[in-house]
């Protein structure tokens, strides 16, 4: 295919043309006689030649018949009403004219763009195996995320007839999939109040906030909808009780995360944040005082388990909330990652970053000695990764939507055969109401 001549159609009207250096990756190759190949490894093509310098776009792509203008001529779909141009092309798990089989198979105009590009096929084209797949169950979203998107997908919905903006303060669960379709839909999201005109609507994120933002809200007339999860509504009352009761709060969690931040602005002269055993040392209290700890909801549970164990030893009256202030979602998630980690050579764990929990599954992985990666998407696994993996373990934090997850098996699919078995440690019952202003009248 390389240096095939694609000429427009004269019945139909050209696309603009492209660079000749942009090249096109297929998420699937429709044959002249109408056999569609899906391309599922299209994702990891293009982030590869994103990262090799090489601009690329995906779409699916059409064959028209050999002797019609030219065996090789494309069209992208949907647009097949259906503009067609010159342009290179990449596609990937599939056959497209008579080049090659495998993984990848491209053309383009420029050299130096068909060099990068077939680098970057052959590459992932040496990764092309089985592979098992261990999905850990457990995973995706929690009870307080579903309920934190379903405020703000229902405030949309009630909001759509008048066209009226909703705000929503920080992201309102830590997903940049899931905040960037709510923007989609008309959400807008800010970091402070004062982006929210006066007396317009903003939702409180799943994360929560102190009670100087909600004295805030309440001097500029703001109409406010609480989506915190009532999992961390739980830890700011045992926060004011405890500060109420002349406790010295030991908060134990990550600074600057959203969470920690309303939960310090409880009783921000009562409680101290630490986040290791040697925070704990360098607390300047006395051993007989007293002292109430509480910790952040999203925390790997054997290292706070060790944090509360060294405050024990330096606080032996320490007062301690009845019920443990990791949510069960967060638990439950570790727990079942655990229970694959030890028979994969690698893990994925889907997420965000910013996700906290996210970020304590990897490192659960690491610490057992199991080589993790955070990824956003499919399109963020790297070849390097790949290549000594037969057995991969796959899971999501609590703020990632199941469907990223089935777009990576997906995606691998692309490299070869997948076996996919599931490894159940519980099933979630968990549901939370929504918040009053949003129930169904």
């Amino acid at each position: 295919m390389i240096g095939a001549e694609i000429r427009s159609h004269p019945a139909v009207p050209p696309e603009p043309a492209l660079d000749p250096r942009e090249v096109l990756v297929a998420t699937s190759v429709t044959e002249p006689a109408g056999r569609r190949l899906p391309c599922p490894a299209a994702p990891l093509l293009a982030a590869g030649l994103a990262r090799a310098g090489t601009r690329a776009r995906t779409a699916p792509v059409v064959l028209l018949p050999e002797g019609t203008v030219s065996p090789f001529r494309v069209v992208t779909a949907p647009a097949a009403a259906g503009a067609v141009a010159p342009r290179p092309v990449l596609a990937c798990g599939a056959m497209v004219g008579p080049v090659r089989r495998g993984p990848g198979v491209a053309a383009a105009h420029d050299r130096r763009t068909w060099g990068a590009a077939w680098n970057t096929v052959d590459g992932w084209s040496r990764l092309a195996r089985p592979r098992t797949v261990l999905l850990a169950a457990p995973r995706s979203f929690c009870a307080g995320v579903e309920r934190a998107i379903e405020t703000v997908e229902r405030l949309l919905e009630r909001r759509a007839a008048d066209g009226t903006p909703l705000f929503v303060r920080k992201q309102i669960v830590h997903n940049a999939h899931v905040v960037r379709d709510l923007e989609q839909r008309g959400a807008v999201f800010v970091e402070e109040l004062d982006e929210v005109p006066a007396g317009g609507l903003v939702v409180f994120s799943a994360h929560g906030v102190s009670p100087a933002v909600r004295a805030e809200a309440a001097r500029r007339g703001l109409t406010v909808v609480d989506a915190t999860c009532p999992l961390v509504t739980k830890v700011h009352a045992e926060a004011r009780r405890f500060a109420a009761r002349g406790s010295t709060v030991v908060l134990i969690g990550h600074a600057g995360h959203e969470e920690v931040e309303g939960t310090l602005g409880e009783a921000p002269r009562s409680t101290v944040l630490v986040r290791d055993r040697d925070d704990v040392a360098a607390l300047d209290l006395p051993a007989d005082a007293d002292v109430a700890c509480l910790t952040q909801t999203t925390l790997a549970v054997d290292e706070t388990a060790e944090v509360i164990d060294a405050l024990r030893d330096r606080f032996p009256n320490l007062r301690a909330p009845a019920s443990e202030d990791i949510c069960y979602a967060t638990t439950n998630r570790q727990l079942a990652l655990r229970a694959v980690a030890a028979e994969v050579d690698l893990v994925l764990v889907v997420g965000s970053p910013n996700s906290s929990n996210s970020l304590r599954l990897v490192d659960l992985c690491r610490r057992a000695g199991t080589p993790a990666h955070l990824i956003e998407d499919a399109a963020r696994i790297r070849p390097g990764w790949l290549e000594p993996a037969a057995r991969i373990g796959l899971t999501a934090g609590a703020s990632a939507p199941p469907s990223l997850v089935e777009g990576v098996v997906d995606t691998l699919r692309g490299l070869g055969p997948v076996t996919v078995l599931e490894r159940t440690t519980t099933v979630e019952t968990v549901r939370f109401a929504p918040p009053s202003p949003v129930r169904s009248r």
